[in-house]
Protein backbone atom coordinates (compact mmCIF):
# COMPACT_ATOMS: atom_id res chain seq x y z
CA UNK A 1 0.00 0.00 0.00
CA UNK A 2 2.58 1.79 0.73
CA UNK A 3 4.85 1.51 -2.20
CA UNK A 4 1.41 2.41 -4.34
CA UNK A 5 0.77 5.66 -2.47
CA UNK A 6 4.83 6.32 -3.58
CA UNK A 7 4.40 5.59 -7.01
CA UNK A 8 1.31 7.57 -7.52
CA UNK A 9 2.73 10.39 -5.62
CA UNK A 10 6.12 10.41 -7.24
CA UNK A 11 4.17 10.47 -10.82
CA UNK A 12 1.72 13.26 -9.72
CA UNK A 13 5.34 14.91 -9.11
CA UNK A 14 6.64 14.04 -12.12
CA UNK A 15 3.33 15.32 -14.38
CA UNK A 16 3.55 18.51 -12.38
CA UNK A 17 7.26 19.02 -13.48
CA UNK A 18 6.31 18.72 -16.83
CA UNK A 19 3.46 21.12 -16.91
CA UNK A 20 5.52 23.71 -15.24
CA UNK A 21 7.81 23.41 -17.80
CA UNK A 22 6.31 23.47 -21.18
CA UNK A 23 5.34 26.71 -22.34
CA UNK A 24 1.88 27.60 -22.99
CA UNK A 25 1.34 28.41 -26.50
CA UNK A 26 1.15 31.99 -28.29
CA UNK A 27 -2.16 31.92 -29.66
CA UNK A 28 -4.29 28.92 -30.76
CA UNK A 29 -4.16 27.13 -33.45
CA UNK A 30 -6.93 27.26 -37.10
CA UNK A 31 -9.48 25.35 -36.16
CA UNK A 32 -9.18 24.57 -39.90
CA UNK A 33 -6.60 23.64 -42.17
CA UNK A 34 -4.08 26.85 -42.58
CA UNK A 35 -4.24 28.49 -46.05
CA UNK A 36 -1.54 31.16 -45.19
CA UNK A 37 1.47 30.73 -42.79
CA UNK A 38 2.71 34.30 -42.01
CA UNK A 39 5.60 34.24 -40.60
CA UNK A 40 9.50 36.28 -39.83
CA UNK A 41 9.22 39.43 -38.02
CA UNK A 42 5.67 38.65 -36.13
CA UNK A 43 4.12 38.06 -32.56
CA UNK A 44 3.66 33.81 -32.59
CA UNK A 45 5.17 30.43 -33.03
CA UNK A 46 8.40 30.36 -34.36
CA UNK A 47 7.30 28.63 -37.16
CA UNK A 48 5.00 31.10 -38.26
CA UNK A 49 1.62 32.33 -37.70
CA UNK A 50 -0.98 29.61 -39.26
CA UNK A 51 -4.56 31.26 -40.58
CA UNK A 52 -7.51 29.18 -41.66
CA UNK A 53 -10.44 30.21 -43.90
CA UNK A 54 -12.34 31.12 -41.02
CA UNK A 55 -9.71 33.52 -39.46
CA UNK A 56 -9.67 35.29 -43.11
CA UNK A 57 -13.28 35.59 -43.63
CA UNK A 58 -13.66 36.84 -39.85
CA UNK A 59 -11.62 39.73 -40.63
CA UNK A 60 -13.52 42.63 -42.00
CA UNK A 61 -14.14 42.42 -46.02
CA UNK A 62 -13.35 44.58 -48.82
CA UNK A 63 -14.48 44.11 -52.91
CA UNK A 64 -13.46 46.28 -55.88
CA UNK A 65 -13.99 45.54 -59.36
CA UNK A 66 -11.03 45.81 -61.94
CA UNK A 67 -9.41 44.51 -64.63
CA UNK A 68 -6.12 42.72 -64.74
CA UNK A 69 -3.81 41.38 -67.68
CA UNK A 70 -5.09 37.74 -66.77
CA UNK A 71 -8.94 38.17 -67.36
CA UNK A 72 -10.79 39.57 -69.97
CA UNK A 73 -13.06 41.16 -68.47
CA UNK A 74 -13.22 43.59 -64.77
CA UNK A 75 -14.01 40.54 -61.92
CA UNK A 76 -14.83 41.82 -58.17
CA UNK A 77 -12.25 40.71 -55.63
CA UNK A 78 -13.23 40.20 -52.62
CA UNK A 79 -11.33 39.28 -48.91
CA UNK A 80 -9.80 41.55 -46.26
CA UNK A 81 -7.26 44.14 -46.68
CA UNK A 82 -3.40 42.83 -46.36
CA UNK A 83 -3.20 45.42 -43.58
CA UNK A 84 -5.33 43.91 -41.91
CA UNK A 85 -4.03 39.92 -42.15
CA UNK A 86 -0.60 41.86 -41.55
CA UNK A 87 -2.23 43.44 -37.97
CA UNK A 88 -3.66 40.11 -37.46
CA UNK A 89 -0.42 38.78 -37.05
CA UNK A 90 1.40 41.59 -35.12
CA UNK A 91 3.78 41.43 -38.06
CA UNK A 92 6.97 44.20 -37.81
CA UNK A 93 8.43 44.88 -40.71
CA UNK A 94 9.35 46.31 -44.23
CA UNK A 95 9.12 44.01 -46.66
CA UNK A 96 7.08 40.61 -47.25
CA UNK A 97 8.56 37.72 -49.30
CA UNK A 98 5.06 36.14 -50.40
CA UNK A 99 5.07 32.98 -52.05
CA UNK A 100 2.78 30.70 -54.13
CA UNK A 101 1.75 27.29 -53.83
CA UNK A 102 4.29 26.63 -56.84
CA UNK A 103 6.82 28.67 -55.02
CA UNK A 104 6.53 31.37 -57.15
CA UNK A 105 8.21 33.96 -54.94
CA UNK A 106 7.63 38.05 -55.17
CA UNK A 107 8.53 41.01 -52.62
CA UNK A 108 6.02 43.36 -51.73
CA UNK A 109 6.53 46.58 -49.70
CA UNK A 110 5.05 46.64 -46.35
CA UNK A 111 4.26 50.56 -47.64
CA UNK A 112 2.38 49.01 -50.66
CA UNK A 113 -0.36 47.40 -47.80
CA UNK A 114 -0.68 50.94 -46.27
CA UNK A 115 -1.11 52.99 -49.25
CA UNK A 116 -3.05 51.14 -51.37
CA UNK A 117 -6.35 49.08 -51.38
CA UNK A 118 -4.56 45.81 -51.31
CA UNK A 119 -6.61 42.74 -50.24
CA UNK A 120 -6.27 39.07 -49.78
CA UNK A 121 -8.85 38.08 -52.09
CA UNK A 122 -10.75 35.22 -51.25
CA UNK A 123 -13.42 35.56 -53.62
CA UNK A 124 -14.04 36.69 -57.51
CA UNK A 125 -17.09 37.74 -58.59
CA UNK A 126 -18.59 36.46 -55.18
CA UNK A 127 -17.32 32.62 -55.62
CA UNK A 128 -14.46 31.23 -53.72
CA UNK A 129 -11.33 30.93 -56.10
CA UNK A 130 -9.92 27.25 -56.84
CA UNK A 131 -6.74 26.56 -56.41
CA UNK A 132 -6.92 25.66 -60.39
CA UNK A 133 -8.47 29.50 -61.40
CA UNK A 134 -5.69 31.25 -59.34
CA UNK A 135 -7.04 30.27 -55.48
CA UNK A 136 -8.00 29.97 -52.94
CA UNK A 137 -5.88 33.36 -52.31
CA UNK A 138 -4.85 36.59 -54.64
CA UNK A 139 -3.01 39.20 -53.50
CA UNK A 140 -4.36 41.70 -55.94
CA UNK A 141 -4.17 45.61 -56.39
CA UNK A 142 -6.73 47.99 -57.67
CA UNK A 143 -5.34 48.53 -61.04
CA UNK A 144 -7.99 50.28 -61.88
CA UNK A 145 -8.03 52.98 -59.42
CA UNK A 146 -4.81 54.70 -60.36
CA UNK A 147 -3.17 54.69 -63.86
CA UNK A 148 0.35 54.17 -61.44
CA UNK A 149 -0.90 51.12 -60.73
CA UNK A 150 -1.06 49.34 -64.37
CA UNK A 151 2.50 48.62 -64.48
CA UNK A 152 4.17 45.47 -64.70
CA UNK A 153 5.97 46.34 -61.31
CA UNK A 154 2.24 46.37 -59.65
CA UNK A 155 1.21 42.98 -61.94
CA UNK A 156 4.18 41.09 -60.76
CA UNK A 157 3.44 42.27 -56.95
CA UNK A 158 -0.25 40.35 -57.54
CA UNK A 159 0.77 36.73 -56.42
CA UNK A 160 -2.41 33.81 -56.80
CA UNK A 161 -1.81 30.79 -54.92
CA UNK A 162 -0.73 32.45 -52.08
CA UNK A 163 0.19 29.89 -49.65
CA UNK A 164 3.15 32.31 -46.66
CA UNK A 165 3.67 35.28 -46.39
CA UNK A 166 7.63 35.89 -44.38
CA UNK A 167 7.93 39.58 -43.24
CA UNK A 168 11.64 40.96 -42.99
Amino acid sequence: MVSQLRRSFTGMLAAAAVCTVLPALPQPMPAGQAVLVISGKVAGPADGVPLDMAALEGLPQHSFTTGTPWSKAPQKFTGPLLRDVLRLAKAQGTSLKAMALNDYQVTIPVEDAQRETLIVALRIDGKPIPVRERGPLFVIYPFDSKPQLQSQRYYERSIWQLKSIKVE
